[in-house]
């Protein structure tokens, strides 16, 4: 069995910066309201919901998936499931929802992601020896060798002198992401999306920045020429973003709204000591199975995780620039770690909703470790 599946609602919540305005929200806190909302879009479809995919990464351990479910009143019969695949964990939630229901395991399943950097545990190794101090450490090791294993900031600077991505370009890049976020919010394209949280209605970190401040910010890694600053790095954040699948057979019969129709997805590894330009391959992967070209792509929402990262990404694929991040990228808004693939799906199906006729579109991220996830819709 190989069913259509179809997305029936998309929301998320405003993205806010580590220590914002959502800083007070636990996991439950950010997930009951965008769960809620997702459910209240889908209409009838919310009741035959069977299951809960949330991807988190910061949160360590437990099931946030099945907390979020219950605190939302779902019926016990629902299953919930919390996946970790770091950056990827959002949209690999969504592939892994859409798998299940083509393959006739479940009619609906609602996916996304979740993520608080500033209500994650502080982490700390057990010591070795009774008696003696825990040992803290921010984050685990993803590659058995450390050499292959680098923090992502000194491997996206290594990507940028490698490639030759200048501090100008990578300044450039992320002042027009910003750009295109501003204009966004004034055209009321995200209040189709968002779901306000702790008085926050809008992403906290959109700006506009001037050349001044780009001129000003200090080189955090890499060399002056090439080097990555505080205005090309995504900052650290909090957010929620949930989508309802459904088999499309299953939707239509029933009147349920189509947003958009899943295609497929790729997901596979690169050089771990590379993991920025891992999504190259995942998208071209994806791009050649479906037999689409760049160009018929009507949307295209890459993570920015830098600067330099989706500079290269979409180096040589031809999209058309106007197609990519339209409503901005993470650059912008922030990187909810594991909330972050789910806010791609959540914007490309907005965002291809919003255009006339049937389009198509694709989203990727990559993920430490030598990770990347692509996944593609359409339009009818």
């Amino acid at each position: 069995m190989n069913r259509s599946v179809v997305i029936v609602a998309a929301r998320r919540s405003p993205v806010a910066p580590r220590g914002g305005a959502l800083s007070r929200l636990d996991l439950a806190g950010l997930g009951v309201p965008v769960l809620k909302a997702v459910l209240q879009d889908a209409g009838p479809a919310a009741a035959e919901v069977t299951e809960v995919i949330l991807g988190n990464a910061l949160g360590a351990g437990g099931n946030p998936a099945r907390l979020v479910a219950l605190a939302a009143g779902l019926d016990d019969r629902v299953s919930g499931l919390t996946l970790d695949r770091q950056c990827c964990s959002g949209l690999d939630a969504l592939v892994l929802a859409a798998r299940s229901i083509a393959a006739g395991e479940a009619n609906v399943i609602l996916a996304g992601g979740i993520e608080s950097f500033s209500r994650a545990p502080i982490r700390q190794h057990r010591p070795l020896r009774p008696g003696a101090p825990a040992v803290s450490y921010d984050r685990p090791a993803f590659v058995a060798d450390p050499e292959r294993d680098p923090d992502p900031l000194e491997a996206a600077a290594r990507l940028a002198a490698a490639e030759g991505w200048t501090r100008a370009a990578q300044d450039q890049y992320a002042s027009a992401s910003h750009g295109r976020a501003l204009q966004a919010q004034s055209d009321g394209r995200l209040t189709r999306e968002l779901v306000p949280l702790a008085g926050l209605e809008r992403d906290a970190f959109t700006r506009s920045l001037r050349p001044a401040l780009l001129d000003r910010a200090p080189v955090l890694a890499g060399d002056p020429l090439h080097g990555l600053t505080a205005a090309t790095i995504a900052v650290e954040a909090d957010a929620a973003a949930m989508l309802v699948l459904a088999a499309e057979e299953l939707a239509r019969s029933r009147g349920w709204p189509v947003l958009a129709r899943y295609c497929g997805a790729s997901m596979c590894g690169g050089d771990p000591a590379d993991p920025a330009r891992v999504p190259r391959r995942a998208m071209a992967d994806l791009l050649q199975r479906l037999g689409w070209t760049a160009a018929s792509l009507g949307r295209v929402e890459l993570m920015e995780a830098f600067a330099v990262q989706a500079l290269a990404c979409l180096s040589g694929f031809g999209f058309a620039s106007a197609a990519v991040n339209a409503g901005g990228g993470a650059l912008a808004r922030g990187h909810p770690i594991g909330a972050s693939g789910a806010i791609l799906a959540v914007r490309l199906v907005r965002e291809l909703t919003a255009m006339r006729g049937g389009t198509r579109g694709l989203a990727a991220i990559a993920a430490v470790g030598g990770l990347a996830t692509a996944v593609a819709f359409e339009t009818a």
